[in-house]
């Protein structure tokens, strides 16, 4: 039970594609005892069928605004409907609205306040495009939900943080999309939720150059010195404790990262295969930018293992533990 002084609104998580692993990791939750609810929201008649092929006996309890969160062997689930019945590992594009439901529901409780946050497990783009809703990821989606102007992509592991500044682009676009600012907006957000969501007084950042060599004087790319550097000086200046553009393929070297809070990337595939590389299946996906928090798991839909019972649920949990934490300290 709570005390008057304790902030009991629920966490919700979508389950995200509901042919695929969102489903069983989802029901992982109910191995859990946490200090406020944690609602999944889901086909209740999905999450049965699945415990059950699973073998795991527990009990779904419909969220009707409890304050008390569930005990173990017992999972908090808000009813969604399925358009479509649910063939493991078989996507089908007639249950996209019901996926892109499990999304708008839960931005419309963190934005109304009746949520501190969202955890996401994940959703196959693909078939939502295929089902034309336009659909280019969470990140985005949850950015358009919140009306804001920019958000930021940030991975983490225990030991290690990467943002980026430009996220699903095709490499081609890369260059051409990283402008002054852009990285203006990308910094001040990173290094403003660095200090409030994570309470680092005062961050330290390590940041990628774009090119081999963080562009080698100019002989490897002029980026750096026309349009990064001069960024990152007038942070410098500003006394912001933040590289000038780094080697990438140097940067990413337990000597540099010991005195790093944070690495900026310049895309995606800089970052994250360092980080995933430390940490796959403990790493999570932060949200930087919203006006609510927001993690999710760092791995796709695996549909080949749905309903298996081999989907490692170890992300989510990171995920919902990184959120409850985060709602914790604001």
């Amino acid at each position: 039970m709570y005390s008057d002084e304790v902030n009991v609104q629920p966490l919700y998580v979508t389950s995200g594609e509901p042919a695929g692993i969102g489903p069983d990791i989802c029901l992982s939750l109910a191995t859990r005892t946490d200090e406020r609810p944690v609602v999944v929201l889901a086909d209740k008649t999905l999450l049965a069928k699945r415990a059950q092929q699973l073998g795991l006996n527990l009990s779904l309890i419909e969220y009707v605004g409890q304050s008390e969160p569930s005990l173990t062997g017992q999972l908090y689930v808000e009813h969604i409907a399925l358009n479509a019945a649910v063939t493991d590992g078989v996507l089908n594009p007639n249950n996209a609205a019901y996926v892109i439901e499990q999304l708008r529901r839960s931005a419309n409780y963190a934005m109304s306040g009746k949520s501190v946050g969202v955890a996401t497990a994940p959703v196959q783009k693909s078939i939502i495009n295929d089902a034309g809703i336009a659909f280019s990821g969470h990140t985005e989606f949850y950015q358009e939900c919140a009306g804001v102007k920019r958000v930021v992509m940030m991975l983490a592991t225990k030991t290690l943080r990467v943002a980026l500044a430009t996220t699903h682009l095709p490499l081609r676009a890369v260059a051409d999309a990283i402008t002054s600012e852009r990285l203006h907006q990308v910094i001040d957000i990173l290094i403003h939720d660095l200090k409030t969501k994570f309470k680092i007084s005062e961050p330290r950042i390590l940041v990628c150059g774009l090119n081999p060599h963080a562009g080698e004087d100019g002989y490897l790319g002029r980026e750096e010195i026309e349009v990064i550097n001069p960024v990152l000086e007038s942070y410098r200046q500003n006394g912001v404790n933040m590289s000038l553009s780094l080697p990438a393929d140097t940067l990413f070297t337990p000597e540099h990262l010991q005195n790093a809070d944070a690495v900026l990337a310049m895309y995606h595939d800089q970052g994250l295969p360092v980080l995933k590389s430390q940490g796959f299946g403990e790493a999570i996906n932060i949200t930087l930018g919203l006006p609510f928090i927001r993690t999710s798991v760092d791995h796709g839909t695996a549909l080949s293992l749905a309903g298996t019972g081999q989907a490692k649920s170890s992300s989510l949990h990171v995920a919902v533990d990184l959120a409850l934490s985060l709602a914790r300290s604001t």
